[in-house]
């Protein structure tokens, strides 16, 4: 299929675009990379069409020359923290500029999307492992930008005959498995990558944010799943779509790794000591959050591969000691 990939420069993007290539499909890269994204991680395969969703004509000629069959939308801004404070560019950037996207789409007879979604749809979930079933109340503009989107997606779906599938990953994590794309985010706010910049010496300590949970150690229990099975749900997601039909699915590993396990697993994978500090806990962070992934395996034929925290660490510390700055590193 030709497929138009919104923000495929970007970390889990980037990942998916190379599956795409590699699974034979012809991947056209639409990314303003500004919001996470990088000229050096779009796979040499795909085109690259370095634009902003905002641009309506420019656009427009992208569906006029791609005549695409589908398209995969990972393309938005991903700061938890950053959308409390600036909520409006959040709705600007996730929701107005899909909206857009999806009136090119409907313009252009494009009827199979695959979305880029997140846990932060459930807000605090009533129980573990998470379900999709279970009630979504996102607790942060983050969190509800993304439910919005799945909203659109399910009445495109009634309206307009939009196959939409809302895949709702839990923590993004890990790197390509050769060691040439990784993670590479400015600031950085995910866990294992803060980690590893203690071990390669960049950072004096880790933050343990609380050790006083209702857990098995005390710290937050999360999900991380690899970037290549996620690249791999999504190669499974856009070849079975039908359209018409709107289905959302959890996307983990099933297996719940606290903060203290991560870091110990870290230190071992590493051979580096890593300080860590114990701090205040952060205002909205549950303490356990992984997925029950039983709907896409039944209907996707899909689960994680990678679901042993070290071999997905090792994968992590092979890029970044390889590209320390990232993809600044000549």
């Amino acid at each position: 299929m030709r497929i138009l990939v919104t923000g495929g420069a970007g970390y889990v993007g980037s990942h998916c675009v190379r599956g795409l290539s590699e699974a034979g499909h012809e991947a056209t890269v639409y990314d303003d990379l500004i919001h996470g994204g990088h000229r050096e991680a779009v796979d040499r395969r795909a085109k690259l069409v370095a634009a902003d969703l905002a641009d309506a004509a420019q656009l427009n000629r992208t569906f006029v020359e791609g005549r695409f069959q589908a398209v995969m939308h990972f393309a938005a801004s991903a700061e938890v923290g950053e959308s409390v404070r600036e909520p409006l560019d959040y709705y600007r950037n996730n929701v107005v500029n899909t909206i857009a996207l999806l009136e090119a789409m409907r313009r252009h007879k494009v009827r199979k999307l695959v979305f880029s979604s997140t846990c932060a749809v459930y807000g605090v979930p009533p129980s573990v492992p998470i379900t999709e079933d279970m009630p979504k109340n996102p607790i942060n503009p983050y969190g509800r930008t993304k439910l919005a989107i799945e909203w659109a997606l399910q009445d495109s779906a009634v309206a307009w005959g939009l196959g939409a599938t809302a895949l709702r990953y839990f923590n993004a994590a890990g790197a390509a498995s050769d060691g040439t794309v990784g993670e590479d985010h400015h600031p950085e706010s995910h866990l294992i990558p803060l980690v590893l910049r203690v071990a390669l010496g960049q950072s004096d300590s880790i933050k343990v944010f609380g050790d006083d949970y209702p857990t098995r150690d005390g710290t937050c229990v999360r999900d991380y799943i690899h970037v290549e099975d996620l690249s791999d749900v999504h190669l499974r997601a856009i070849e079975t779509q039908a359209e018409g039909r709107f289905a959302g699915y959890n996307v983990g590993t099933g297996v719940g790794v606290t903060v203290k396990e991560l870091v110990d697993a870290a230190r071992e994978v590493t051979g580096r000591p890593i300080p860590a500090e114990v701090a205040p806990r952060r205002a909205g962070d549950p303490p356990e959050l992984y997925a029950n992934v039983s709907k896409a395996k039944a209907e996707l034929g899909w689960h994680a591969r990678l679901t042993d925290i070290r071999r997905t660490l090792e994968t992590a510390w092979n890029w970044h000691r390889s590209h320390p700055e990232g993809f600044a590193n000549p």
